[in-house]
């Protein structure tokens, strides 16, 4: 335990484990307000810091947290308290605990995207288990490979490249308070003729800096000694590649941004949106007139802006998402850092191990996200959410494609974070959670890929989007939307792939509104076992299951199934016939658990006038899977139509869809079936609302309840539909609502607030928003900030027991001039008294030593000598007047003289420390 230890940690840990207690509370004179006793207590390794309004919670790592795409939550239990700031020693991260109700945080975590990091005595990745017979599978059940496509977009084109350079004077964005480097490295075709396409790389969330002995940092611009992480070099592979094609690519740096997002509620997308297109702003100006462009852009042709496919990788994934919305939809002016006119056209997005934070994909460009199985630093799999995200959202006509990649991790698509091949030190994610002998992902597994194989693989699916996207080459389509073939390219890596989208229309979608029988509509975001689709253990091991920003989310279902003979047929009939016309097939996306084969349903459809028919039989693959990966992910089968239209159905009123498993027992899970027919048509973006969620601070004020509208900007043209969630006091969880916007017209988001005269810090009061249907979100996530306006309780202490002899306990009470509505902070500092002994290290009970000072008594030294300005921390909880705080001393048999312990209060308000009163206790010699 770290020296200054709360008053709620003693006790609680003196209740639980036997210890002398530092800290008690004393009886509360008011009987209906909560006691001390209900006081959070915190685990090894945590701490509150501060005092007076300037509280934080803390944890210190034993060893350095990596920087990356994952955002790293606090949580009590399962309620997020917030995202802690990284200190410069990597291993300390602090959460302001103004605006934050701590509450009993019997539980305290540290998460990020599923992978706990704080789990002590436990495996410190996410600790589960696979269900049942797929825990036990061997690897060697893995499904069979997809065969090889016809045209592999991994081989090189007929092109020699040319590469180069280009730094242009930094940038200010609004809201960093460092400018951003404007810095690119081109790599284009040699002796191309004409408008080629331009292809934008951005690199994700990674250290800025590093020195000689291998230090890696997060600052900017670097210090002295010490030079930037070129990460923007780090797909260099991919950029030669597609340039031997015929596209001028350029990879831009955002150190600077890496080092100022710490805790950005959308991870600094919208930073990082800015940057993309003010580069693209440049390319647009020097496509115009090439004599005033860089050298390196001056030996690459010309760049067609018409033509333009945007690649990142992490938070550079959801910040080419966050891009291309910003093109379609601009952003409200005072929160853009590119203020020119939109000159450029975005055909498609490439995300590589992306976050998704905001979950707020782009329904009308399309995109394909790749999904590493062995991530380390993303092992939600988050990125998932590019697709399902746009269900049902605009018109449906871009294809959106997932493509998961079987022993592949996070860092290796980028060479500037890949060991051996990085200039600053580099590691492998997947040990991030700590070393295991992962049958799957370690080092040396079968089926993990090494570095080169992956960034072969990536390279490959990378031109495969471009060929499709950008070139319109519809060949290269089955590569990526579920038909089943792979790039021979892709050398040994297992890829699947599913997708939405394209030539694909009317839905079977699990939801409140359908009927059926046979299964379980499950909801994937909830809690509770009764109604979730997976056990909470399982949460983190599906990746259409990803958490947002609540742990009861309506809108996200799937039919589970379950039988233990064949024949148990689920039904799925949707609240109005759907039609089939003109589709080819039927498309499923179905989970089965990792690591089972031979999932066999028979897929039958019934039209409204009761005729029922059978279009054969799909056989589903469960991915490869273990503990440590999000393995319960749908593979996309199909089964044709072709037997329907023999039999005369109806297909322009297709009324209920029937699976039916032929295998003994088992358990699968469905996402989506859609009408499927081949091809890529024409995206034309739908006129879309854009919706951006702001901030307000308000006044507490006095008793009564009052209410306050949450600021909402709506811009963009035509009508469409959000989900709200709101935090309302008294609610588990937020308030949902579904809430119709338009350009010009108020959004009715208001926050009941309810004052009274006790004093309480300022409170944060979030709300986030998601698109339905019509709509796009920019600023998923704004507040309403509850500022107090009662006057904050002076602290006194006063001695209980102040001259004790040895083997008793000194007792010092910390008194409030009137009760809070939240936990108050304070110190009592050791100070060395101005004459005689003092009392040492070994007069006081050693486990009560170790606990508050994590030292033992020997050598024996007085307690004022302590490092790190030694003190006793309190806390007095939310409506408690007093706590008492204990110093156990020890009867020894050592004649000693009177030895004294000087205490004095210590608080503070803000910024400024408040020096209170000394006390002073005495311990009498025993003999």
């Amino acid at each position: 335990m770290t020296t200054a230890v709360t008053a709620a940690v003693t006790a609680a840990f003196a209740v639980a484990w036997g210890w002398p207690g530092a800290v008690q509370a004393a009886p509360d004179p008011e009987p209906q307000r909560p006691s001390a006793g209900a006081s959070p207590h915190l685990p090894d390794g945590w701490r509150i810091t501060g005092s007076g309004g300037t509280e934080k919670l803390e944890w210190r790592s034993p060893g350095r947290v990596p920087m990356g795409g994952a955002r790293i939550e606090f949580r009590s239990g399962g309620r997020l308290l917030g995202h802690p700031a990284a200190a410069a020693d990597g291993r300390t991260l602090r959460l302001p605990l103004d605006g934050v109700r701590l509450g009993q945080a019997r539980d305290l975590r540290v998460e990020a995207a599923g992978r706990r990091l704080d789990a002590e005595g436990t495996d410190p990745g996410r600790a589960r288990d696979l269900e049942g017979s797929s825990a036990a599978s061997p690897l060697t059940g893995t499904p069979p490979a997809n065969p090889v496509h016809k045209i592999d977009p991994g081989v090189a084109g007929k092109f020699r490249t040319v590469q180069g350079e280009y730094s242009l004077p930094s940038v200010r964005l609004p809201g960093l308070d460092t400018p951003v480097e404007m810095k690119a490295v081109v790599v284009a075709p040699d002796g191309a003729t004409g408008r080629r396409p331009l292809a934008l790389f951005l690199h994700g969330r990674h250290d800025t800096c590093f020195d000689a002995e291998g230090t890696l940092t997060a600052e900017w611009p670097c210090g002295t000694g010490k030079k930037p992480v070129p990460s923007y070099r780090g797909h260099l592979h991919d950029q030669k590649l597609l340039a031997s094609q015929g596209y001028v690519t350029v990879s831009v740096s955002a150190n600077g941004i890496n080092a100022q997002d710490v805790v950005r509620a959308d991870g600094s997308a919208g930073f990082r949106s800015s940057l993309i297109r003010l580069h693209l702003g440049h390319w647009a100006d020097w496509a115009a007139d090439p004599s005033k462009a860089p050298a390196a852009v001056r030996k690459a042709p010309r760049a067609d802006l018409g033509r333009v496919l945007l690649v990142g990788h992490s938070r550079g994934g959801e910040a080419v998402n966050r891009a291309a919305l910003d093109s379609l939809y601009p952003p409200p002016a005072a929160q853009d850092g590119y203020r020119g006119r939109v000159r450029w056209t975005i055909r498609g997005t490439v995300l590589i191990a992306p976050s998704a934070l905001a979950q707020n994909p782009v329904p009308d460009v399309p995109s394909m996200t790749i999904l590493p199985g062995c991530d380390g630093d993303m092992p939600n799999l988050q990125g998932e959410t590019y697709v399902d995200g746009t269900r049902g959202v605009s018109r449906g006509t871009a294809l959106h494609s997932a493509v998961y990649m079987v022993g592949a991790n996070h860092n290796y698509f980028n060479t500037e974070w890949t060991p051996g091949q990085a200039a600053a030190f580099a590691e492998d994610d997947f040990t991030y959670s700590g070393d295991h002998d992962d049958r799957l992902c370690s080092k040396g597994a079968k089926t993990r890929l090494t570095a080169k194989q992956q960034q072969k693989a990536g390279s490959t699916y990378i031109a495969a989007a471009a060929r499709l996207f950008i070139a319109r080459d519809d060949r290269a389509r089955p590569l990526i939307d579920g038909s089943g073939v792979r790039a021979a390219s892709a050398g040994p890596a297992q890829v699947y792939t599913h997708a939405l989208g394209a030539g694909r229309g009317g839905a079977f979608l699990p939801a409140p509104s359908a009927t059926g029988g046979g299964g379980r509509l499950c909801a994937q975001v909830d809690t509770d076992p009764a109604t979730s689709c997976l056990p909470s253990r399982l949460q983190d091991a599906s990746p259409h299951f990803a958490l947002w920003e609540t742990q009861k989310e309506p809108g996200r279902y799937a039919l589970a199934m379950s039988w233990t003979k064949s024949g148990a047929a689920t039904r799925l009939s949707p609240a109005h016939p759907v039609s089939l016309s003109g589709a080819k097939a039927l498309t499923l996306r179905v989970i089965v658990p990792p690591n089972t084969t031979g999932t066999r349903l028979d897929v039958s459809l019934s039209d409204a006038s009761g005729k029922r028919t059978t279009l054969g039989s799909v056989r589903v693959d469960g991915l490869p899977g273990t503990s440590l990966t999000s393995s319960y992910w749908a593979r996309e089968v199909r089964v044709p139509l072709s037997a329907a239209a023999r039999a005369g159905l109806d297909l322009a009123h297709v009324k209920t869809l029937h699976l039916t498993p032929r295998t003994s027992s088992g358990k699968a899970w469905l996402v989506d079936a859609w009408g499927w027919r081949p091809g890529t048509p024409a995206v034309e973006p739908a006129q879309l609302a854009r919706v951006d969620v702001g901030r307000t601070t308000v006044k507490e004020g006095g008793p009564g309840t009052r209410t306050y509208q949450v600021p909402v900007t709506v811009s963009g043209k035509g009508s469409g539909q959000v989900r709200v969630f709101v935090d309302e006091p008294g609610h588990k969880y937020p308030v949902e609502r579904t809430v119709t916007v338009r350009p010009g017209a108020p959004v009715n988001v208001r926050m009941t607030v309810k004052g009274d005269d006790r004093y309480e810090d300022e409170v944060d009061r979030p709300v986030f928003v998601k698109a339905v249907h019509g709509a796009v979100v920019g600023s998923h996530r704004g507040k309403i900030i509850v500022k107090n306006d009662d006057p904050r309780p002076t602290m006194r202490v006063t001695p209980v027991a102040d001259r004790v002899t040895e083997g008793k306990q000194l007792v010092f009470r910390i008194s409030l001039s009137a009760a809070a509505d939240e936990t108050l902070y304070g110190d009592l500092l050791i100070r060395p008294v101005r004459r005689g002994a003092q009392l040492s290290t070994k007069d006081v009970s050693p486990s009560w030593l170790k606990e508050n000072f994590d030292v033992s008594p020997g050598p024996q030294r007085a307690l004022s000598r302590l490092p790190d300005e030694p003190r006793l921390s309190f806390e007095i909880p939310a409506g408690s007047r007093s706590v008492d705080v204990k110093v156990p001393t020890i009867a020894d048999r050592v004649t000693e003289p009177v030895e004294s312990l000087l205490l004095r209060l210590s608080t503070a308000d803000g910024d400024k420390e408040i020096k209170g009163p000394e006390v002073t206790g005495t311990v009498r010699d025993a003999t």
